[in-house]
């Protein structure tokens, strides 16, 4: 026996361990931007001006990331999955040299749209790679790498946003992605090594074109909607129409391709069906409380604004805790049912709670509100990844994880939408000179967002009930993992 086999044999957890810590800084990477983003936003439009188009900073980085996730899954699929990801990631590096470098704010708009590009290759490549490289009944022993970044890109964003506003230029907003990327980069090129066995294949370039039609329609729909057009308008009656037709036309189209960009067979499986509703609601619930919560306790409950990643920490100390012990069970008994509805019943008892806030609700209950959230997060969207991918052949992994991937951007993005929707509407008519009216519209608006997110939340709730607990695959047929020394080339399964 080789040493390197037996390397792999006694120490295979850290050897993954190493492996993905260059995955989990690539998804920090792209989870951080946005936030630090957004902290900086007053700055640039400052400097920049185009104060009427600041939307779309963040409309086009969230359209181009959920146009992009099925096709980056796809080319996973069909070629190796490793420099696919390096690609993803040099996309995303390029993106953020450009979008610091911007001289106007339709500038910044277009590199931002690039930035999205590449964040939708690294997050869907990186559970594909997560996919490969661990077997769904060991995913659990990892699932705390994946809960950890969240959690540090939730938090450190806005405060890593507020050090770069406050004492740098706007500009290293996107500069301080270079060093990270970099680092990404190298370290996952170095301990990567996934050889592919060359095929040929067959690019579905119409169903790529009928599902980014469809996919840029929906969220230009829920972006509008009752803010920029009224929802009876031409535009966007248009956009619904387009929007149908599209998919019409994707359906049809994948149905005869011979190497579909989302080949529908995966979706005969009702577990992937119900992890990607999962990962829909999961969406939803994450963006709205990241959203909203701290907008919230700043106006409303006085907490500052200077540390408001720190708000979030109620809800991201449960989603870290809950998700590592789950995933050690879900790793020693092979059970996973009863976390995805417990994950459904804590989510919408925790939204629901949050319906009922006024101007009087104090820290406490939002607080403890907050808790329920994150645990509800931490017992199912981790899993609903995982579930998806043990539900397909190891030839469709990509294509199971950009269908979730997908959903929970398109949840996120139509969700906050909707709910942006509500919350203006709460608004009208008051300003902040209103005094006490103006912080119980406030809070009003709120529950409305909350109320909207519970019945989505209860929906997913009784959609958690159809998961069948099929046992989970126990060894991955793909790994090859570099770690000191070269490991032997093991050819990823690409057919």
């Amino acid at each position: 026996m080789s040493a390197t086999k037996i390397e792999t044999q006694t120490a295979p957890q850290r050897s993954i361990r190493l492996v993905l810590a260059g995955v989990m800084l690539a998804m920090l990477l792209a989870m951080l931007d946005n936030a630090i983003v957004g902290t900086a936003m007053p700055t640039i439009v400052g400097e920049l001006g185009g104060l009427s188009q600041v939307a779309w900073v963040v409309t086009a980085y969230a359209l181009l990331s959920a146009i992009s996730t099925p096709v980056w899954a796809k080319l996973g699929d069909l070629f190796s999955r490793k420099p696919v990801f390096l690609t993803a990631i040099g996309v995303f590096i390029v993106g953020s040299v450009l979008a610091g470098a911007a001289w106007s704010m339709p500038a910044l708009i277009g590199f931002r749209a690039l930035q999205g590009l590449g964040a939708g290759g690294i997050a869907v490549s990186a559970f594909a790679l997560i996919g490969a490289l661990v077997p769904p009944r060991e995913r659990g022993k990892y699932q705390g790498m994946t809960a950890t970044t969240m959690a540090i890109g939730t938090i450190g964003g806005p405060l890593l946003g507020g050090v770069i506003t406050d004492g740098l230029d706007w500009r290293w907003a996107f500069y301080i992605n270079i060093p990270l990327g970099l680092l990404a980069f190298a370290w996952s090129f170095w301990m990567l090594d996934l050889p592919v066995a060359r095929k040929k294949v067959t690019i579905d370039y119409a169903g790529i074109v009928a599902l980014t039609t469809a996919i840029a329609a929906l969220v230009l729909v829920a972006t509008w909607g009752g803010v920029e057009y009224s929802w009876l308008s031409v535009p966007i009656l248009g956009l619904i129409a387009l929007a149908v037709a599209a998919v019409s036309a994707f359906l049809a189209i994948e149905r005869k391709a011979v190497d579909p960009v989302i080949p529908l067979e995966i979706f005969r499986s009702r577990n992937l069906v119900v992890s990607a509703l999962t990962a829909l609601v999961g969406g939803v619930v994450m963006f709205g409380a990241i959203l909203y919560l701290p907008l919230f306790q700043q106006t409303v409950q006085g907490a500052s604004a200077a540390n408001s990643g720190l708000l979030l920490l109620p809800m991201m100390i449960p989603l870290l805790i809950v998700s590592q012990i789950v995933g050690k069970r879900m790793s020693a008994t092979g059970k996973y049912k009863i976390y995805f509805i417990l994950g459904g019943g804590f989510l919408t008892a925790g939204t629901a709670l949050l319906t009922i806030v006024d101007a009087g609700t104090g820290r406490l209950a939002t607080g403890f509100a907050m808790a329920l959230i994150g645990a509800g997060l931490g017992f199912a969207m981790q899993l609903s990844t995982a579930i998806a991918q043990n539900s397909v052949d190891m030839k469709h992994i990509g294509a199971a994880s950009g269908a979730t991937t997908l959903f929970r951007t398109l949840g996120g993005s139509l969700g906050v939408a909707a709910f942006g929707s509500l919350f203006t509407r709460a608004l009208h008519g008051h300003v902040p000179a209103d005094g006490y009216g103006y912080l119980e519209a406030f809070a009003a608006g709120t529950g409305y967002v909350f109320l909207a997110a519970t019945i989505i939340c209860a929906l997913g709730f009784i959609v958690s009930w159809f998961v069948e607990e099929v046992p989970l695959r126990g060894k991955a047929p793909e790994p090859a993992v570099r770690v000191g020394t070269t490991a032997e080339a093991q050819p990823e399964t690409v057919s």
